[in-house]
């Protein structure tokens, strides 16, 4: 009777295992300053069909905010986490009743309590028109679920002018079911294209198309810049309504290839099910094992969030929209947008090449492919589009991390030219290709691309208003390290030269006087406030932006005059007071002392105690700010998602290490916060972080073994996680300050300058 007993509840077991979804909280992010959306999506999906709920604002830049009251419709593309107001295209919304086209007018509240959201699904109860509305999506499709009151009036509203300013707009009713057309619209992205063919379950009764204001019944075609629509139906009570849309960046033919290929019929379960089952099987690539379920709920919606961005951009046929406006076909590896890279490439990518080395490929053969068809890597690239927004040139450390970690599904040559072909240079020598995005794009390079003519030439960015000129010279020469590291392991040692002597341009900022990085022109520029947010650094002051050195940090710890002294300096970075003067900036929140954990300049500062040789500050440090800075509640994140960032942080650290250098072999331990966590990778082989003794408050690491050997080191290498293994870490209450903290026990980074 048990062994039958125990047959019957195998597989329940088996399942509850691989139910990752159930700890994730879509509406993580959606409050505070979070600026995620809690609607349907699947993994790097095309489609992110989700509520919109606010039209204007820096909170309201994923289109939903926790805080709203009213929604507007449901839209099927959205940014997770940015400071953007792109996307929101192709707005729908069910009314009963006469037609309205006024969005005053079409839209609804709603109540939080009628509202629920799961990965690959979202529901929400409207108010006026007594509509229960569900979303789910497939890769480059939406299908929305509309449950009718009875009425002789059921509409469906289509509004393309909804969110950022229309270039050039088309609606198409072709029959009784179904709405065609496209949408050119411009933001961040000056030029985004999108086609769509929306399909209805029901044939409509009656249709028509307004164009600025003006409502025709009979035109089933119109062109212009202010266009809506809507459908009709009638309905009895509880009847169900189904809308499916297809969305491509190619043509209205590529949008309905996908809507046949997706999503044939409305199966909305079906659709909802294979959702679901697509993320819990990449969830599954982490399994965690804990009783501390907030902790747990963190971590998943960490990794959701993780998935959403970069987004597949090619339709099921190959073609894609490339970087030159043209359209292509490619059926070697998959082309996407959405390249955040100054926020990505610090841990989002870095954890992607550990888990998601086919995608990571398609990424990297995506920049090749945008190099060759604009002439410099993404730095900001949003539906082939280059918005050119923040600074530096980070597809570089992205691809550099991927090739020295083994992925090899790019021509390396290739990547190499690019690479060299996108670092700071004269401007003269740049070549961007020609393209609709056109005058506006230039101006957005040059905007880019000033002080890259200092850079060559002194070393450093000189002080000019505007110029960013710290933040900038520290991170080229970050990116210039990646490049040399690519190129030597390649043998190409002409390049290695060139560019190792320029990774260690941020001596040229170093003031040995302070012990801050500063602006100068020929001497420091005077007066000098560390706490003052101005053009000099990116978004953030000197505090945060002084210890960015991750490829150099033994040189930058002989500049500051030993260990102690970089461990005295991170002391005084946490304690110090929070007071910012110059400009309010609204990135820079989540704040310990002058530590900004709300923004990306400052996600590798807090394991720097870890290179000190005082590894038990960096274990308590990030138990704090993971303790303080996250929650599973819609205001859980201490400032903006940045399309998985993040996330990252906190999927990295609550395992216990951190990528502080893209593109070298070695993560920083942190302080691990788990029973239990199993990295699963595509070749079969798993790493699994155990920890004994890891009860609330035992926040320090007092021994660690590797695969059963004692391990001394507070750092791990990619080799030791990438054979598979387990490192089980004895936790305890107090510090253990001679374990990880001896002269071979600490990472190393360092630049080994050429002759």
């Amino acid at each position: 009777m048990k062994k039958c007993l125990f047959l019957l509840l195998l597989p329940l077991q088996i399942f509850a295992q691989s139910d990752f979804i159930q700890y994730v909280n879509p509406f993580v992010g959606t409050g505070g300053h979070g600026h995620t959306f809690p609607g349907a999506t699947v993994p790097f999906g095309m489609v992110q069909l989700s509520p919109d709920t606010r039209l204007k604002g820096w909170d309201g830049c994923s289109g939903y905010h926790y805080s709203d009251k009213i929604v507007y419709g449901f839209s099927h593309t959205h940014l997770s986490g940015t400071g953007g107001f792109d996307y929101g295209d192709v707005l729908l919304m069910p009314t009963t009743g006469k037609v309205k086209l006024n969005r005053k007018k079409y839209a609804s509240s709603f109540k939080k309590e009628n509202e629920k959201a799961s990965a690959g699904y979202y529901a929400v109860y409207l108010d006026q028109p007594k509509v229960k509305v569900e979303l789910t999506a497939t890769t480059r499709t939406g299908l929305q679920k509309y449950t009718f009151p009875q009425s002789t009036t059921a509409n469906v509203i289509l509004d393309l002018t909804h969110r950022d300013r229309v270039k050039q707009g088309v609606i198409n009713i072709t029959g009784d079911h179904e709405i065609s057309g496209y949408r050119v619209s411009a933001s961040w992205a000056s030029n985004q294209m999108l086609y769509f063919v929306i399909q209805f379950s029901k044939p409509f009764k009656e249709s028509g198309i307004a164009k600025a204001g003006v409502l025709s019944k009979k035109s089933k075609h119109k062109t212009g810049t202010r266009l809506k629509a809507y459908v009709q139906f009638e309905t009895a009570e509880g009847e169900v309504i189904y809308a499916r849309v297809g969305i491509s960046g190619v043509s209205i033919d590529g949008a309905r290839k996908n809507l046949e290929a997706e999503q044939p019929d409305f199966n909305f379960e079906k659709v909802k099910h294979k959702a679901e089952a697509n993320w819990n099987k990449e969830l599954g690539k982490i399994e965690i094992e804990s009783s501390n379920l907030p902790s747990k709920r963190i971590f998943y919606t960490a990794l959701y969030h993780c998935m959403i961005a970069p987004n597949v951009y090619q339709d099921v046929d190959g073609k894609y929209r490339g970087r030159d406006f043209k359209i292509h076909e490619t059926h070697d590896f998959t082309y996407h947008t959405v390249f955040s890279l100054w926020d990505t490439y610090r841990a989002l990518h870095p954890l992607l090449t550990l888990i998601d080395r086919k995608r990571t490929g398609d990424f990297v053969n995506t920049f090749i492919t945008e190099y060759q068809q604009g002439g410099l890597l993404p730095v900001w690239e949003l539906s082939s589009n280059e918005t050119f927004c923040m600074i530096g040139y980070h597809a570089v450390p992205v691809i550099a991390d991927a090739y020295l970690k083994g992925v090899r599904t790019f021509d390396a040559g290739k990547a190499l030219e690019a690479m060299v072909g996108s670092a700071a240079q004269n401007k003269k020598e740049m070549k961007l290709h020609k393209h609709p995005g056109g005058f506006l794009n230039n101006i957005l390079f040059f905007a880019y691309a000033v002080g890259w003519d200092d850079y060559s030439k002194f070393g450093y960015i000189k002080q000019r208003l505007f110029r960013q000129s710290v933040s900038k010279t520290l991170e080229y020469s970050f990116d210039d390290w990646c490049i040399s590291q690519m190129a030597k392991r390649m043998g190409e040692t002409t390049t290695y030269d060139k560019f190792i002597h320029r990774a260690v341009n941020y001596r040229n900022l170093f003031d040995s006087t302070t012990g801050f990085m500063r602006p100068r022109r020929s001497n420091f520029m005077s007066p000098f406030d560390p706490y003052k947010v101005d053009f000099n650094y990116t978004e953030g002051n000197a505090w945060q932006y002084s210890f960015y050195v991750p490829q150099d940090m033994s040189g930058y710890i002989k500049l500051l005059g030993g260990k102690e002294k970089l461990a005295i300096f991170l002391d005084t970075l946490f304690t110090t007071s929070s007071k910012l003067t110059g400009h309010k900036q609204a990135d820079i929140s989540g704040m310990i002392g002058q530590y900004v954990h709300g923004n990306e300049p400052s996600h590798q500062i807090a394991y720097e105690y870890d290179y000190a040789g005082q590894p038990w500050k960096t274990q308590a440090m990030i138990r704090r700010i993971m303790k303080e800075m996250y929650t599973d509640q819609p205001d859980g994140l201490s400032g903006n998602e940045d399309c998985g960032q993040m996330s990252a942080w906190y999927v990295f650290s609550s395992m216990g290490f951190y990528p502080v250098c893209p593109a070298s072999d070695q993560y920083a331990i942190g302080s691990p916060l788990f029973d239990k966590a199993t990295l699963h990778f595509e070749n079969g082989k798993t790493f699994t972080v155990q920890t004994t003794n890891n009860h609330l408050g035992n926040s320090y690491i007092q021994s660690a073994t590797l695969n059963g050997s004692s391990y001394p080191n507070s750092y791990l290498t990619y080799d030791d996680i990438v054979k598979g293994g387990v490192l089980e870490f004895n936790m305890g209450s107090k510090p253990n300050t001679a374990w990880g903290s001896g002269e071979n026990e600490v990472p190393v980074t360092k630049v080994e300058e050429a002759p």
